[in-house]
């Protein structure tokens, strides 16, 4: 099988995160003395970088009270989310990635986690072996902006036409448009199937062995 590279987002594609995000989103704005926003909204703006979310949550809100609130995030998500808690992932995502590693599929991710966030994820699963690039928001500009994937591509020799990115966000969908990759999208994530369609998906998914069928297809 030619080389073909398969790039993950992480929250709402490979683990359910929503308790743990809007938990501390709003323990953030609380510690801050503001009323937090409502968990939908959160939700939508899952996969950008967080500054930038808090930035959309508080949009009237001066610098350093959004500075404050994303100090806030991140010290209350790093005591909550510790190495003693395991990630819930989505059914099918442990075998699949196997799966799919075993084929001979490059894997990767490019995810809005901070490295800390990242490296306790693919230390807790052992991922770290299947794994050939990991980019987050800690190096990058925050998604749409493709350069997560362009790093991807680089770092893995990988051709435009012999690589995926799988999201269950428009932020994703758009991030591999303007990186010239296509998109798969998922649709048990923070987005709704017709914006990821809207975005760019060339097909939508609604389990994880579709996934993989998916990436296995298009590799040939």
């Amino acid at each position: 099988m030619p080389d073909f590279l398969a790039i993950f987002d992480v929250d709402g594609t490979l683990v359910d995160s929503q308790a743990i995000i809007t938990a501390t989103m709003t323990a953030a704005f609380q510690d801050a003395r503001l009323d937090p926003p409502a968990p939908g909204d959160v939700l939508a703006l899952v996969g950008i970088s967080l500054p930038q979310m808090i930035g959309m949550l508080m949009p009237e809100a001066d610098p350093r009270a959004q500075a404050e609130v994303t100090v806030n995030y991140r010290r209350i998500y790093n005591a909550t989310a510790t190495a003693d808690a395991a990630p819930v992932l989505y059914p099918g995502v442990e075998d699949g990635l196997r799966r799919l590693h075993a084929a001979g599929i490059t894997l990767g991710i490019a995810t809005g986690k901070s490295q800390r966030g990242l490296d306790r994820l693919v230390a807790a699963q052992g991922w770290a072996p299947m794994l050939a690039t990991l980019q987050c928001a800690d190096h990058h500009p925050s998604k749409p902006h493709p350069s997560m994937i362009d790093r991807a591509l680089l770092e893995t020799a990988t051709e435009l036409d012999r690589a995926v990115m799988i999201g269950d966000t428009t932020f994703d969908m758009t991030m591999a448009g303007a990186a010239g990759i296509a998109a798969v999208g998922v649709d048990w994530g923070y987005h709704a199937v017709d914006l990821l369609a809207a975005a760019g998906a060339r097909t939508i998914v609604s389990n994880f062995g579709d996934v993989v069928r998916t990436i296995e297809e298009m590799a040939g």
